[in-house]
């Protein structure tokens, strides 16, 4: 039992002196470190280099593209109206929405059964009006020699009177034959103003039935145009648009049935903020006739026409701003009623602009340039115009330094930068054209043929291009982008 304590009080002591000398290595170790430590010289701290793309200042003119949408408008368009009520009883070929019609042709006929016997009954009274009009000119004219002959008669009793007065005063005469010859010459005078009475109701009648004639005239004129109103025709070539007629409906006076389109004579009209209306103005203050392009996008075709600036609204429309403009369209090859393009407007020319990507632009209103030993300096500029992922900016100072085309958070004035010029990394050219295998254009050619959406004019453009060998890469995009692919 005793040396069993004694091992045991032996195996501590030896475990306590380990520890004791561990203990001491471990201090001796950490106080070499120390002074190792201490006398090693200081390293200085690095500075950290970042990679920044930049692009030269390069100023200029420029002519800044104002981008606005707009609809596309006829500029000719009639109202299809029926022009008489009755039936439909006869339709054009090809009267229908879409439908191509020349000027002059006979859109459709309303049954003239009534209007042809309105002419009928008219040209019966014209007659019975032509034959009352020349009786009345031959009543006159019987009225004119009656008178005539009353004057005569009239005449030879005077000069009998006369003769019986002379006869009387030479006393071969008698007082008798004196009064008869003067009741005569009475009675004589008196045919002669009834003959005048009825020569002035024979020239009043000649009058009325002259004033009847005119009247049966004009009803004609009114009955030949009422039959002529049974027929619509085009008032000049073009396409039909919102027809609704059948042949055989009933039909009312002044309903619209379509209405005409001339394609050929489209503009669009676009609304733009007033500053911007405030920049086309030309020195007397109107809209000059600026070069503008209608743009619209139909799967991977830009279909792109000229048109030029003619006018602005005359008002603006309550609860709206800015202004309205239009523009007429040169060649509208493909363009229809409705559509929703895209407006680009060459604006005035700006002179002494620097153009670079609109991230190159702080909120601050600077940019950074690249300084002496590629560290950036921050510079104020004045921004001129933002044209789509670009601005123009003018500058003192500016000219052929070159400036960070992106701000980062970790880019300002005075950081040490590592420039990256476009000619230092091109990127490989896209392919302009590739090859497509045959189910990849089996499957593009079946979504163009099923897309109603598509005008003809294009979907057949765009079938042509999908049969050849080599195939737009734009277009191929475009396409499977629309397909969800």
């Amino acid at each position: 039992m005793r040396f069993f304590n004694r091992a045991l009080v032996g195996l501590f002591l030896t475990a306590l002196t380990v520890g004791l000398l561990a203990m001491a290595g471990a201090t001796v170790w950490s106080a070499l470190q120390s002074s190792w430590a201490e006398e090693e010289p200081a390293r200085p701290a690095r500075e950290r280099v970042f990679s920044a793309e930049v692009v030269p200042l390069q100023f200029g003119p420029e002519r800044p593209v104002l981008t606005a949408f707009g609809e596309v408008l006829s500029r000719r368009a009639i109202e299809l109206r029926a022009p008489a009520e009755g039936t439909v009883v006869s339709l054009a070929d090809g009267f229908e929405d879409g439908g191509a019609v020349v000027a002059g042709q006979t859109l459709l006929r309303i049954d003239p059964a009534e209007a042809q016997s309105v002419l009928a009954t008219a040209r019966a009274d014209l007659q019975d009006a032509e034959n009352e009009l020349a009786e009345a000119r031959q009543a006159v004219v019987l009225a004119e020699e009656d008178v005539s002959a009353a004057r005569t008669q009239a005449d030879i009793r005077t000069r009998a009177l006369t003769r019986q007065q002379d006869l009387l005063e030479r006393g071969v005469g008698s007082a008798s034959a004196v009064e008869t010859a003067e009741l005569a010459a009475a009675t004589a005078d008196q045919a002669v103003l009834s003959r005048r009475q009825a020569l002035a109701q024979a020239e009043a009648r000649l009058m009325q039935a002259d004033t009847a004639l005119d009247r049966r005239r004009i009803a004609l004129s009114e009955a030949e145009r009422q039959l002529a109103q049974t027929e619509l025709t085009a008032a000049f070539s073009g396409v039909l648009s919102g027809v609704d007629i059948a042949e055989g409906r009933v039909v009312t006076r002044n309903e619209q049935i379509g209405r005409l389109i001339d394609p050929d004579a489209l503009e669009v009209s676009f609304r733009i903020s007033t500053s911007q209306y405030a920049r086309l103005l030309d020195d007397d203050g109107r809209v000059p006739e600026t070069e503008v392009r209608v743009i619209l996008d139909v799967f991977g075709m830009d279909m792109a026409a000229a048109a030029v600036l003619t006018r602005s609204a005359g008002a603006v429309d309550q609860g709206s701003s800015g202004r309205v403009l239009y523009a007429r369209i040169e060649e509208p090859q493909g363009l229809q009623v409705g559509d929703f393009v895209r407006v680009e407007v060459i604006e005035p020319e700006v002179p002494f602009v620097a153009r670079v990507p609109a991230t190159a632009l702080g909120s601050d209103g600077q940019i950074l340039i690249l300084g002496d030993e590629d560290r950036l300096e921050a510079v104020p500029v004045d921004l001129v115009r933002r044209q789509g992922d670009d601005v123009l900016i003018r500058g003192v100072g500016l000219e052929g330094r070159e400036a960070v085309v992106a701000r980062t958070p970790v880019l300002g004035e005075g950081i040490l930068v590592n420039p990256l010029r476009p000619t230092d990394a091109l990127p490989p050219d896209e392919p302009e054209t590739i090859a497509l295998d045959e189910d990849r254009r089996a499957r593009l050619i079946a979504f163009v043929e099923g897309n109603g959406f598509i005008p003809a004019d294009v979907k057949e453009r765009l079938l042509t291009q999908l049969n050849q060998t080599e195939v737009p890469a734009r277009v191929v995009a475009r396409l499977e982008s629309r397909m969800g692919s």
